[in-house]
């Protein structure tokens, strides 16, 4: 019974905070003129706050420190030292601005750190390419790709209204519920207050108007970074409870398959026309969904959708397929799916633009079919 009251307070607390820091945080922003100016490769068309981050920083560190009561929160000492990193980095970019270059440099620094001494490190591939158990080299190596990986992943979703919150509830829920139903109570209220930080954080970022907000590099950094900790943890736990599997890495990528499809794909599209994989651009998955949609929610909607039954498939087929078959076949429906989007996307450039009349949605053009001559 303890252990729901403490997943309850994760979530109330983290909510509360969110919910009534972000005002604050926007009254602040408006004196200040720290905003997002759009221009040509902006997805929103208005000037909006970026430091929404902050709130996501005080929401989840404070309700797990007080929901997390009698248990032992010293084994997540490195998670925020890792979130407090990535809180700096972020803020430096929103306020002044810093170069991929420099915060690509950090990550890896820090990886290393939450890698070695904080052991978030992967030991067993359980199966994936028929690879078990791997060395302390090969282990740190990989980790610490997937950690700045996956941080690199959810900031380039963070492009639409939603999204990057939206894919953080649903991984933070999946992986919440696992972990209490493993027994592993401290990881259960991490992605409990993480839930609540993002519900409320979500409300402002979509629904909001005169105090709409946007979590910036310094939410996205650390929501990136928890993402990246909580999916080692969960391909590393040992769970108390004998009935629940454990060293599931396919059901892992399930859970995170839109960033981490986008992100394979959008380094590829770069690279093969000679540029930074770091170059900003409109290629991004939930640039092509909002252009059919035309509709920040209705695409954040969608995408978060896709990204959900890929992980009741997941589950569905584990045990019928095994780890690295699956592995496979998500990354291949993943890619097909992209392909196919944007084969669609393609296709819409035989239309021509058209504004809606009356119906001018975050300014972008919505198409209709060009007439027959």
């Amino acid at each position: 019974m303890l252990i729901q009251l403490n997943i309850f307070l994760s979530l109330a607390i983290s909510f509360t905070i969110v919910f009534f820091v972000i005002p604050k945080i926007i009254k602040v922003s408006k004196i200040k003129n720290l905003f997002d100016v759009p221009n040509h490769r902006s997805a929103a068309k208005q000037i909006v706050p970026t430091l929404g981050g902050i709130s996501i920083f005080a929401g989840f560190t404070i309700s797990l420190i007080l929901a997390s009561n009698s248990l032992n929160i010293n084994e997540l000492k490195y998670m925020f030292a890792g979130v407090i990193a990535m809180f700096f980095v972020g803020l430096k970019d929103d306020i002044i601005g810093l170069s991929a270059k420099k915060k690509f440099i950090v990550q890896i620094i820090m990886a290393f750190y939450l890698v070695i001494p904080g052991n978030y490190r992967i030991t067993n591939l359980h199966g994936i390419l028929g690879i078990q158990e791997i060395n302390f080299i090969s282990g740190t190596i990989l980790s610490v790709i997937a950690i700045v990986g996956i941080i690199n992943a959810v900031n380039l979703i963070d492009g639409i209204d939603g999204l990057a919150s939206g894919i953080g509830i649903l991984i933070s829920i999946v992986f919440g519920f696992w972990f209490l139903n493993a027994g592993d109570f401290m990881y259960a209220i991490t992605c409990f207050s993480l839930t609540g930080t993002l519900i409320a954080f979500f409300l402002y970022n979509v629904f909001g108007t005169s105090n709409k907000i946007f979590m910036g590099d310094t939410g996205s950094l650390i929501l990136g970074t928890i993402i990246a900790l909580l999916t080692i943890h969960f391909n590393e736990l040992n769970p108390l409870n004998e009935n629940v599997e454990h060293g599931l890495p396919a059901i892992s990528l399930a859970i995170i398959i839109i960033p981490v499809i986008d992100t394979i794909r959008i380094f590829a599209i770069r690279l093969s026309q000679g540029k930074s994989p770091f170059s900003p651009d409109m290629n991004h998955i939930h640039h092509q969904v909002l252009r059919l949609t035309g509709s920040h929610l209705k695409s954040s909607m969608i995408i978060i959708s896709v990204n959900a039954v890929f992980i009741l498939l997941a589950f569905s087929l584990i045990d019928t397929i095994g780890n690295s078959a699956l592995f496979i076949l998500l990354l291949a429906s993943g890619f097909i799916l992209a392909g196919i989007l944007s084969w669609v996307v393609k296709v819409q450039k035989n239309y021509s633009p058209v504004k809606l009349e009356n119906k001018s949605i975050y300014g972008l053009t919505l198409f209709q079919k060009k007439p027959k001559v």
